[in-house]
């Protein structure tokens, strides 16, 4: 029996990894070989003209020199994310997790990475935003579960209780 891919989207919140944790300790055993399913970990990077836009210097500001600075900062933060899901999934003894780059939107890339890789559940963690922030943001849980051909697992880490 052929095995079921699962896709994880990661980011360098909290929320990310622990939404990652959660499918590696209630979706996978000991080791990736034993599991019914195949992992893949993927960091969405933004667009370095999409990354200035955000940062407040603006397209019209951005000049040649910029543009290869932003690049190097993404590709060390996404370097930075999927090292860091390594060690989670090593930690985990799951050894042979695929890990992907793609550029992009989040929300976007990770409908995309469903259907290249075939997946029957994408795991996304919860940044838990309220209507304001979500209505302004755009929430990538939200778009995920209406857009992405498979089950989407919204994985939510639990409040802290006083």
């Amino acid at each position: 029996m052929e095995k079921s891919t699962i896709v994880v989207g990661v980011d360098d919140s909290e929320r990310s990894f622990y939404a990652l944790e959660w499918t590696l300790d209630h979706l996978f055993s000991q080791a990736l070989e034993n599991s019914r399913f195949n992992l893949v970990i993927v960091y969405a990077k933004p667009a370095s003209t999409t990354a200035i836009g955000l940062s407040g210097h603006g397209l019209l500001t951005a000049t040649a020199d910029l543009l290869p600075v932003v690049e190097q900062d993404l590709k060390r933060m996404a370097a930075k994310v999927l090292e860091k899901a390594k060690q989670v999934c090593e930690a985990k003894s799951v050894n042979d997790a695929v890990y992907e780059v793609m550029e992009g939107d989040a929300r976007y890339v990770l409908c995309e990475a469903v259907e290249k890789h075939q997946a029957s559940v994408l795991v996304v963690g919860s940044h838990g935003y309220g209507t304001f922030k979500r209505t302004f943001l755009g929430s990538v849980s939200d778009y995920c579960a209406h857009h992405a051909h498979c089950s989407v697992l919204i994985v939510k880490k639990p409040k802290n209780k006083h």
